[in-house]
């Protein structure tokens, strides 16, 4: 029996690899009149599959062998119309015999355990065919980032019962505040919003929610991989049935896409939720990054890392994301911890994926989340970013220089007490950290290369939500102080260059609360009273979300926020005022960010019509100033000007 270390000496082995690396197609590939199974599996004896009626429950009907073909392949061919047919491999290695789903399984039984063959043209929502991706122009790149049971869970959405925290929830139209009528919600809200993409959290098979138990006391983001190519079952009406978590699926997609409104998919390909996966027990030790002794490393900090730079390991990656592509149509892909990634793979699956879509969009988390064994300079990290010229990746520079770390509570940015100490480091965000001469920021700290790269954010599903962060921070303050403050934060996510985005309910300053009055960092596994989007506060803070309404607009009416290249950024002139205060000059328009508590009177001699200040944004001139304008404490100005 080989130990882990001898494992990973052959796994990383030039010889292992040119004898096992295999381009050709894994899974299921079905026919009305009979069913090819292929399993990657080369360090196995044996390999057989067991056959199911159900999804759960039920004796196996029987067994076949797999036979062994070459590059580690294993195949059998099982005869007439297999559809809705479920099956697991047994898959013994050194002696152990594993059973396991099948890891390029299309869709599964309850918990994922017993993976279906599918048809899935023949349970296709009605008119899929004619389902089109969502070319989603620069200006309305604005993303908005939402857990598929949050999005309806709370009772006020107007969404039936049924649907509520589901998949087909995203697909009622005409839904209001308790059905009465009154404002819109969910898929006519977004519309009204006027966000360009819905970025889903994980939707993907996850194992944290029992799909067999209640789901009522259950709850978690999902970012705990089980089968990276089936829809998550807890999303569907019925996770006992492979089919309906397909169709439901992409029933939400088809529908955000007739809504003009692109879908991001949130994927965890970083690690998976236990060492027991269809990856692990199919070839034990080769899909995870291994230490010098063979243990799994933990860069992920969940217990395993996926080794993405393994030849095979790659060919998963590439393969799943550019399924999802094609099956479900979707239109961007957010990578979590993508700094654990190798930036190979990754360059190579936005070869393939743009290859498919020329508009898709691609960003992630440009770290990790523990020390990795991968070498510094192979990883898809930011300070990395410009050797993956296909992706963005977020600006915890624009996070945490805005409101402060979200490592520590108490700690203030520019917005609520570090104006001053903070100016240059606005200036760099609101460049799309494009390097320039005259902005106090080193070379090596201005990470990108055109400003597409940087996604501006300031609230994510990770951390306290921007509301509390300023409530933490600012404990003295008042609610219009700090609503103040939270509309400054947003106006320069959304006036920056690059990717404005927004957690779903930050609009609306969304709070993530305790029981006992505390707030919430990491609300993964909280309740529906924590995490569900709060609809009512819609027309509560109806001034707020409007006001986040009219950036969206302003960006894009205004094409001097989307500037495409360094040479034009660069030709922004800033202006360092009192207490930290900056003015930005476009040349005929001009953005005034006042960050003190005090408000701040700017002259410049010239006629001045303008669009937004610290109550009101959009495309409408609110007034005209002639030479001299006052911005308001923790409010800017944007202006035309001749």
């Amino acid at each position: 029996m080989k130990t882990p270390a001898e494992w990973k000496t052959l796994f990383e082995s030039s010889a292992f690899a040119r004898q096992t690396n295999y381009s050709g197609p894994l899974g299921p590939e079905y026919n009305p009149s009979g069913t090819r199974l292929r399993l990657w599996a080369p360090t196995a004896q044996k390999v057989s599959v067991n056959l199911y009626r159900r999804g759960d429950g039920g004796a196996c009907m029987g067994t076949l062998p797999l036979e062994q073909h070459g590059q580690g392949v294993w195949s059998v061919y099982l005869p007439g119309d297999q559809h809705g047919h479920y099956y697991t491999f047994t898959v013994e290695v050194d002696g152990t015999a594993y059973e396991t789903g099948d890891p390029y399984a299309r869709t599964a039984g309850v918990n994922g355990l017993r993976s279906m063959i599918l048809d899935a043209p023949r349970i296709d929502p009605p008119d899929w065919n004619h389902d089109h991706r969502v070319i989603v122009p620069a200006s309305r790149r604005t993303v908005w980032e939402v857990s598929v049971r949050d999005f309806s869970q709370d009772p006020a959405c107007g969404v039936r019962n049924a649907w509520r925290g589901k998949f087909m929830a995203f697909t009622q139209k005409g839904t209001t505040l308790s059905s009465a009528g009154t404002f819109p919600t969910c898929l006519d809200y977004l519309k009204r919003l006027g966000v360009g993409y819905v970025q889903l959290m994980p939707i993907f098979d996850f194992g944290s929610v029992d799909e067999s138990r209640p789901l009522t006391r259950q709850y978690n983001w999902g970012y705990d991989p089980t089968n990276y190519n089936i829809p998550e079952g807890s999303y569907s009406t019925d996770p006992t049935k492979g089919e309906v978590r397909v169709r439901e699926c992409k029933e939400m997609i088809a529908s955000l896409h007739a809504a003009g409104i692109g879908v991001i998919m949130d994927v965890v390909y970083n690690h998976m939720y236990r060492s027991e996966n269809p990856l692990n027990s199919t070839v034990p030790y080769y899909f995870f990054r291994q230490n010098p002794d063979g243990s799994f490393s933990n860069g992920s900090g969940c217990g395993n890392e996926f080794a993405s730079e393994r030849p095979m390991a790659r060919k998963y990656l590439i393969d799943s994301v550019l399924y999802w592509a094609q099956e479900y149509h979707i239109d961007g892909f957010r990578f979590d911890l993508m700094g654990l990634l190798d930036i190979a793979a990754l360059n190579r699956a936005a070869e393939e994926l743009r290859a498919e879509n020329p508009s898709v969009i691609l960003y992630g988390e440009g770290w990790t989340g523990g020390s990795c064994p991968l070498p510094e300079e192979l990883r898809a990290m930011k300070k990395n970013a410009r050797e993956l010229p296909d992706f963005a990746m977020f600006s915890d520079d624009l996070r945490d220089g805005v409101k402060g770390s979200v490592f520590y509570d108490d700690d203030c940015g520019y917005v609520n007490g570090k104006a001053a100490e903070r100016a240059e480091l606005i200036k760099s965000v609101m460049s799309g950290g494009i390097w320039r001469e005259d902005v106090g920021r080193a070379s090596a700290e201005c990470w990108t290369d055109k400003p597409q790269q940087s996604v501006n954010y300031v609230e994510a599903h990770d951390n306290l939500t921007l509301y509390d962060k300023l409530r933490s921070s600012m404990p003295e303050a008042s609610g219009a102080e700090i609503i103040a403050a939270d509309k400054l934060a947003a106006a320069i996510v959304f006036l920056s260059q690059g990717v404005p985005f927004i957690q779903a309910g930050q609009e609306i300053l969304r709070s993530k609360t305790a029981p006992d009055g505390s707030f919430v960092h990491d609300s993964y596994n909280s309740p529906d009273s924590v995490n569900s989007i709060k609809w009512n506060d819609v027309t509560l803070r109806r001034g707020v979300m409007e006001y986040y309404r009219g950036l969206i607009a302003v960006r894009k009416f205004f094409p001097q926020f989307r500037m495409r290249d360094a040479e034009s950024i660069r030709k922004i002139r800033f202006e360092t005022l009192e207490g930290g205060a900056v003015a930005a000059d476009f040349g005929g328009l001009l953005l005034i960010v006042n960050p003190a508590a005090h408000p701040l009177k700017y002259e410049n001699g010239r006629r001045m019509m303008v669009y937004a200040d610290h109550i009101t944004a959009g495309t409408r001139p609110l007034f005209i100033a002639d030479g001299a304008v006052s911005v308001a404490p923790r409010g800017i100005i944007l202006a035309e000007y001749r």
